[in-house]
């Protein structure tokens, strides 16, 4: 009776650390940044607020949110897994760096915003 629940606790216990390591292999290694890369991030989110294409972008619609990210997944190399997410009342706009040394930021797609059809989210905006 005892080694069937140890065996049983163990199982259960191989399962369920499987499942935290598939998760975290899954998910958040490919999509979390580390800090160095946090950094790198911030840094691309400046030079995307400089780039002519995101003037543009300014200047004709209401930028409401900036996001940034990392999709590892997808494949490539440095810093091609890198973007920075405008998101406007109209369209989000995905920037991406202009060669190896990502001395400038390229629009180089773009998608739906959620903001078409939402207000924004900010709890602190009064009415």
């Amino acid at each position: 009776m005892k080694k069937k629940l140890v065996l049983g606790l163990l199982i259960v216990s191989l399962g369920i650390n499987l499942v935290v390591l598939g998760n975290w292999w899954v998910t958040q290694q490919w999509n979390t940044p580390s800090a160095e890369e946090a950094i790198i991030l911030s840094e691309m989110v400046q030079r995307t607020v400089d780039s002519e294409d995101y003037q543009k972008i300014a200047a004709s619609e209401e930028v409401l949110a900036i996001d940034r990210g990392l999709d590892k997944a997808t494949g490539g190399a440095f810093p091609y897994y890198f973007y920075v997410n405008v998101r406007t009342d109209q369209q989000s706009y995905l920037f991406y760096c202009d060669g190896p040394e990502c001395s400038t930021m390229d629009n180089e797609g773009w998608g739906y915003s959620i903001y078409e059809d939402e207000d924004t989210r900010l709890p602190f905006r009064g009415n």
